[in-house]
């Protein structure tokens, strides 16, 4: 099942008065699971932004003055969306501007049937607990270093892995039944993505250099030399 992982930074709260949007980020899911597959635009929202919207995005009218207009962005976004639901973070905020700015150029709405809010999914699984974005990365220990500003595509990465664990966590996509299918019988763990930031080496050159060592002491074909790894 193809899903998009939608969030949006705009100027304001409200589309009927004025607000726009600033910035569009996507992630495929399948299955609950990253595929890797992103999609992301600035956009040039042709009005002012807020000093305090500033503060959370950091994003300034300056530096969106040459950025693509909606209109500009609207295909491809609307292409890697194509029939899928899409997964949102209080979805009736994101779908009131999509929706505005594709009104706006005669594009066709994005039906109220294809929105899924992880934050009623949130409130159901544990009622009476914040249900924020941040709070449910607490929660799942999904980690927030990357995030020092509100950022649309950051966001929708970060959702991608709430909302996996909302629905199961990962064990929901191993193949645990026995029944054979496609797996064999296997159990099939599905590969994570990329960490955004890669984790920093540990060793030091003394330590690799002692352990290019031994391996050479393990004969012709040692699995660290069939790997690459040194």
């Amino acid at each position: 099942m193809r899903e998009i992982v939608f969030d949006t930074e705009t100027t304001g709260l409200d589309p009927r008065t004025g607000d726009r949007i600033t910035e569009l980020g996507c992630v495929e899911v399948e299955d609950f699971i990253p595929t890797g597959r992103t999609w992301h635009s600035y956009v040039n929202p042709q009005r002012s932004v807020p000093e305090k919207v500033t503060e959370i995005t950091g994003l300034t009218a300056e530096f969106l003055a040459d950025k693509p207009l909606f209109a500009e962005i609207a295909e491809g976004f609307l292409e890697f969306v194509g029939d899928a639901n899409v997964v949102a973070h209080n979805a009736p905020f994101d779908r009131g501007f999509i929706n505005m700015e594709l009104e706006k150029i005669g594009k066709p709405v994005i039906a109220n049937e294809r929105w899924v809010d992880t934050v009623v999914m949130a409130r159901k699984k544990f009622p009476g607990a914040h249900a924020s974005l941040d709070a449910l990365c607490k929660r799942f220990g999904v980690s927030l270093e990357t995030r020092d500003k509100h950022g649309a595509i950051i966001d929708a990465l970060l959702l991608a892995d709430v909302y996996l664990e909302l629905n199961g966590g990962r064990e929901r996509a191993l193949d645990l039944s026995g029944d054979g299918g496609d797996s064999g019988g296997l159990v099939i763990f599905p590969a994570r993505p990329a960490r955004l930031k890669p984790l920093s080496a540990r060793l030091s050159e003394t330590e690799c250099a002692a352990h290019r060592e031994f391996v050479e002491t393990l004969g012709e074909r040692p699995v660290w030399k069939k790997t690459g790894l040194l």
